[in-house]
């Protein structure tokens, strides 16, 4: 073992020659590695926390909204099964489905709300979506061609004040021209089931009917909104736009999951970023802490650095050896940190409710949030970057003290000893 090595772990552990003065060195020393284990245990923990909002967000929004989707820019998608064999043509699609989307206000009694109307084909929709883990009441093939049945999300649903068997007037834009004037067009449905995604936006404005019926209601013919894609990894989804844009005729357009709710990501993606910065600005608070102890270590060590410096020790060697004691204090934070954040950040889910139950509170309200659980998803490649920086901040702040310890002068040092 090279005697800077040696040198540094005996430092680590040995006592100090100034028994107050050691004790005080031996507390910053044990707070600058307690707040570097508290910052990387923290900033685990958080990014895990905000992967699992990710994670959970994206699962939601998928299991109503499909991977990508192929539509035409007047609204009216013709001939719709030759760009469905397209996109079938791709070995990342695994299934495709049709699908009409419109406005229209659903009536109930007195009670007006506006929803969006998407006409789908049951058999094909629950292929390409989840609608069948969501829905409360009801399945989807209790929609049936020509019955005019309605889905609706459990908000909308709720503000109409209806339930399964109820029936619901249909207000759609498109009016009937008559001689006298033109007369809104109104059909009604009877309520055959009720989703709830976990979305608010799909719940208190989604209303499914069958693909026919909505053809018929909104006089489409054969024409369709769009396609609906389902892929065999939703990250693929990207690739698979931009290869369907340059197969596709000009009139239609391409889109995925990522861009049709960028903003949810975004707004995501953001706070996890501004939550790793400013928790790696707490991790550098304590790396920096080592700065102090150092100092005073260095200074506490003045004649035992001047002797070795008349041993025959470089400035060098002198710099190393602290360098290795400071690096120590912080791996061995680091190690600590690791562990513990590793630890609760695969048992948030049980840790939380415990943490719930003992002291009478909620932190997500069930009637406030629709994620009511915290979820949690470690990334391996967060935890590495995690112990990357911390580590760099560390020997970063072992710099100075170092080398302050390299620049004494042996006689100095040894005037007074």
């Amino acid at each position: 073992m090279k005697f800077e090595l040696l040198v540094g772990l005996r430092y680590v552990r040995a006592k100090r020659r100034n028994v107050s003065g050691g004790g005080f060195i031996s507390f910053i020393s044990f707070v600058s590695m307690a707040g570097i284990a508290l910052g990387v245990a923290a900033l685990i923990v958080v990014l895990s926390v905000m992967n699992g909002f990710q994670q959970e967000l994206r699962t939601r929004i998928l299991g109503v909204a499909s991977h990508a989707q192929i539509g035409a820019f007047d609204g009216d998608l013709r001939n719709w099964e030759r760009y469905e064999a397209i996109a079938k043509g791709h070995k990342e699609v695994v299934a495709t489905a049709p699908f009409v989307q419109q406005q229209a206000m659903l009536s109930m009694d007195q009670t007006v709300r506006g929803s969006v109307v998407r006409g789908i084909e049951p058999a094909l929709e629950d292929k390409v979506a989840e609608f069948a883990k969501h829905m409360r009441s009801g399945k989807l093939t209790d929609l049936k061609a020509g019955e005019f049945g309605v889905i609706l999300g459990v908000e909308l649903a709720r503000a109409l004040g209806v339930r399964t068997g109820d029936k619901v007037t249909l207000i759609a834009p498109q009016g009937l021209v008559t001689p006298a004037a033109v007369l809104p067009r109104l059909k009604q449905f009877r309520v055959v089931g009720i989703f709830e995604a976990g979305m608010f936006e799909f719940d208190s404005g989604l209303a499914l009917i069958h693909l026919k019926d909505a053809q018929t209601l909104y006089q489409m013919g054969d024409s369709v909104s769009g396609v609906r894609l389902q892929l065999t990894d939703m990250f693929l989804a990207r690739q698979l736009v931009a290869s369907l844009s340059h197969e596709l005729p000009p009139e239609t357009w391409v889109t995925d999951w990522t861009q049709s709710h960028a903003n949810f990501f975004r707004a995501v993606q953001m706070e996890k970023t501004v939550m790793f910065i400013i928790l790696s600005l707490i991790v550098a608070v304590a790396a920096f802490n080592i700065v102090s102890a150092l100092v005073m270590a260095v200074q506490d060590k003045r004649a035992d650095i001047a002797i070795l410096r008349t041993l025959g020790a470089s400035p060098g060697s002198v710099m190393t050896i602290f360098v290795i004691q400071g690096a120590l204090m912080g791996l061995i934070g680091l190690g600590v940190g690791v562990t513990g954040g590793v630890l609760l950040a695969l048992n948030v889910s049980t840790l939380v409710p415990w943490i719930e139950q003992t002291l009478g509170v909620q932190f997500l309200a069930k009637d406030v949030y629709y994620i009511s659980d915290l979820p949690s998803q470690l990334l391996w490649g967060d935890v590495v970057g995690v112990v990357g920086i911390a580590f760099v901040l560390t020997l970063v702040a072992t710099l100075y003290p170092s080398w302050r310890a390299s620049r004494i002068n042996p006689a100095e040092a040894l005037r007074y000893e």
